[in-house]
């Protein structure tokens, strides 16, 4: 029997990651870890999921022997349940980054490695009464403020 964070997000799918099965890291989140991931499923995941449809999340809760071996840093939002990276299939990134920001209440909004189209990934956090901060990030500019198609 699944858990579900929300209508259509269960704790089980945000907490999988290949890395963690593949080297037998325990990814279980702890009891605020979970409230976390409660309210970014409500606030940011579940309105996405019913605006564009179905779509998985490729990164949500990180443990922190998870974060130790894929190379984050252990006050990452991931770690405290706060942020998930994802990409809705057949949305531009570029597009769906900009409905988040037109229309969501979040904490931190970056578009991660866009180089148009579905390229690249959304990573999106949530706290209440967060910075509502957006960031671009690609591998030869950093980060820049604001969503840019460009980089």
């Amino acid at each position: 029997m699944s858990y579900y964070l929300s209508p259509n997000f269960t704790l089980e799918e945000m907490v999988k990651s290949q890395t963690a099965e593949r080297k037998g890291i325990p990814n279980t989140p702890e009891l605020h870890h979970i409230e976390a991931m409660e309210m970014l499923c409500e606030k940011i995941l579940q309105p996405i999921r019913d605006e564009f449809g179905p779509f998985m999340v490729s990164s949500g809760y990180r443990s922190p022997e998870l974060c130790i071996a894929i190379g984050s840093s252990l006050d990452s939002q991931h770690a405290k349940g706060e942020a998930a990276d994802f990409e809705v299939p057949g949305i531009d990134n570029y597009d769906l980054a900009k409905w988040i920001e037109d229309n969501l209440d979040y904490d931190q909004l970056i578009l991660e490695c866009y180089t148009g189209g579905n390229s690249g990934w959304i990573h999106c956090s949530y706290v209440e009464g967060g910075r509502g901060e957006s960031l671009t990030y690609n591998k030869h500019n950093g980060y820049v403020h604001g969503l840019k198609k460009d980089g």
